[in-house]
């Protein structure tokens, strides 16, 4: 049973290479607190337990689907808690989402913005360019 259990524990340069991150990402995500201190060999190397590299594939998701990393703190503290409700995550969720509707409708803004300055632009050898003039307004019209 002692070889199954020192197989079951990773390294940190093993753990970093299974889950596709960067060494340095787990070491970040333990400094802030997202990730627990992880036992130690006697040598001093730091030992990732499955349930270890389940939060890590967690907070990975999460960046993956772009929870800030006060919301990740939030969805695992809901995870964490023995008597949290599916409604609780949900709302969590739901503000994620409107974060997300919002940040398209300024790139969709944006978008527009360009593509209507961009038209006036006829390119080529003159001096004059209605993306440099849009650029230069100070905005204070």
């Amino acid at each position: 049973m002692a070889i199954t259990a020192a197989r079951a524990v990773l390294k940190r340069g093993e753990l970093a290479k299974r889950m596709s991150c960067n060494s340095e990402t787990i070491r970040y995500y333990e400094k802030i607190g997202l990730l627990g201190a992880p036992d130690r060999s006697e040598g001093g190397h730091r030992l990732y337990a499955p349930d270890d590299r389940a939060r890590l594939g967690f907070i990975l998701r999460g960046r993956e689907l772009g929870f800030s990393i006060e919301e990740l703190r939030g969805l695992l503290g809901l995870a964490d808690a023995r008597d949290t409700t599916c409604g609780e995550v949900l709302a969590l969720t739901r503000r994620h989402i409107d974060g997300i509707r919002a940040k398209i409708a300024d790139l969709e803004r944006l978008e527009r913005t360009l593509v209507a300055v961009s038209a006036e632009c006829e390119g080529g050898n003159v001096p004059d360019c209605p993306i440099l003039d849009t650029l230069l307004e100070s905005g204070d019209g």
